[in-house]
């Protein structure tokens, strides 16, 4: 489990920047860590978890078995572009010097990197992914009429398609889900971190991300004080009279204090689950399987029912 943290960013890594010449001459440097800076904008937490506990306990077994890619810091040192959680465990595991690549990247290009190498990762909070989603679409927006471009990902320009067409096919989410994660980072960070701690759902979060600053507050406020988040309607509501010019503090409590309708959650653990699929079914396979046998099985009470 901890060598999955390990090697996190190196598919991207490869897909990005290296040729067969590349990776027969590229070199692993030994830099100290600390000459090792974060990506100035990076948009992903470093959480000390279980995960990270666990990144450390491998890398004072096995030390770091995948370099960190970083670029020469304007400032002196070095900028990290992969492996931020590498180096926070290994600045925890007492380790003074850190594997590295490094390349000489504009910021653009170095953006594009950062962001590949971390969507890689496993567990990405909502929060990230929309920062994460903003920039690399806004880099590869200001790259689209270059000529010079070394991703292969791209190829020559962006041949016609849109930044945000060729961003969904690499992520494997819609436009539309793309989209819906940018609007986030326009939350306030209260309203953000109940999206993270998946407190509210999405796509509520979505229709209040349309509000105004002092709006959000108050949504926040009203959250609080009723203990309980929006449903989507009471979002959508909330974001009508908004639109409308009539929104106020009582308009928004009066809302929440609608009643909800009556929701069924059921939730089944990984252990009670994973001794019914094949061994490395991914989280959307299995919701998949799941419900394509309850389909079946709902068609077949329906037969027995019309016969």
């Amino acid at each position: 489990m901890a060598n999955n943290g390990i090697n996190i960013g190196l598919k991207s890594y490869d897909d990005l920047f290296k040729t067969d010449e590349g990776r027969k001459t590229e070199e692993i440097k030994p830099i100290a860590i600390g000459e090792l800076k974060p990506f100035e904008q990076q948009p992903f937490k470093v959480l000390l978890d279980e995960s990270m506990d666990e990144l450390v306990e491998s890398i004072k077994q096995s030390g770091v078995l995948s370099p960190v890619v970083v670029r020469p810091h304007k400032d002196g040192g070095y900028e990290i572009l992969s492996g931020h959680r590498r180096v926070k465990a290994c600045e925890i595991a007492g380790i003074a010097e850190v594997p590295t690549v490094i390349k000489d990247l504009d910021d653009d290009t170095a953006t594009i990197l950062l962001v590949d190498s971390n969507l890689q990762r496993e567990n990405i909070l909502p929060s990230e992914k929309a920062f994460a989603y903003q920039m690399k679409l806004e880099a590869m927006n200001r790259r689209g009429q270059r000529t010079d471009l070394t991703c292969s990902q791209f190829g020559d320009k962006l041949e016609g398609r849109k930044s945000s067409d060729i961003l969904a096919e690499q992520s494997g989410e819609s436009k539309n889900q793309i989209f819906r994660y940018i609007r986030l980072t326009n939350l306030i960070d209260p309203i953000l971190e109940m999206v993270d701690s998946k407190a509210i759902a999405l796509n509520a979060a979505v229709e209040l991300s349309y509000l105004g600053t002092k709006e959000q507050v108050e949504v926040h406020k009203a959250i609080e004080s009723e203990d309980g988040a929006p449903s989507i309607e009471q979002a959508k509501k909330i974001r009508r009279f908004f639109d409308d010019g009539k929104l106020n503090p009582d308009v928004i409590l009066s809302i929440m204090q609608e009643e909800k309708p009556e929701k069924i959650k059921i939730t089944l653990g990984e252990d009670k689950l994973k001794k019914y699929f094949p061994k490395g079914y991914t989280k959307q396979q299995i919701e998949a399987e799941i419900l394509r046998l309850l389909e079946n099985a709902y068609r077949k009470k329906q037969h027995g029912m019309e016969r």
